[in-house]
């Protein structure tokens, strides 16, 4: 049996994924550190910039707000979210998360269990202006984190 080693991982070691809205940037993930139950990134989300809404079939989200305003829709229902709060999203709760200030928002990010196959991870309900272009980041299963081919995105 294997044993996991520590691992730091540096923000500027990530890649931006911008496909949902935002700058969405995984750093703890199966792929970067041989996590087992789940994975942690960080969203920085300019003023005016919105994370396009979406849900997670097998997994809770864990939000931290270090900086910034946010509005999250939860089920299409607005609340106020600001720096040092925390928010917990159950399963198949749909969710959406806009700056509403005028600084930009950072926000760390936890999703666990790890989803079996990318299909059950992150079911976008809506489309983003960046969702045409660039690579799709999957969450769930052994290739968590890692960038799909779009025939490989569920939509």
């Amino acid at each position: 049996m294997s044993k996991q080693h520590p691992r730091i991982v540096d923000l500027s070691e990530t890649e931006p994924n911008r496909r949902r809205g935002g700058d969405l940037r995984t750093l703890l993930t199966p792929a970067t550190v041989g996590s087992t139950s789940g994975f942690m990134g960080l969203a920085i989300i300019k003023p005016g910039e919105r994370i396009g809404e979406h849900y997670h079939p097998y997994s809770e989200e864990f939000v931290y707000v270090v900086s910034g305003a946010l509005e999250v829709d939860l089920d299409g229902e607005p609340f106020a979210l600001r720096a040092e709060q925390g928010l917990m999203i159950p399963v198949d709760m749909r969710h959406r998360f806009r700056n509403v200030g005028d600084e930009e928002a950072r926000m760390v990010f936890h999703l666990g269990p790890l989803a079996p196959h990318p299909s059950l991870g992150h079911v976008d309900t809506e489309e983003t202006e960046s969702a045409l272009s660039g690579p799709q980041l999957t969450v769930g299963g052994p290739d968590a984190g890692r960038t799909a081919e779009p025939s490989e995105v569920i939509k």
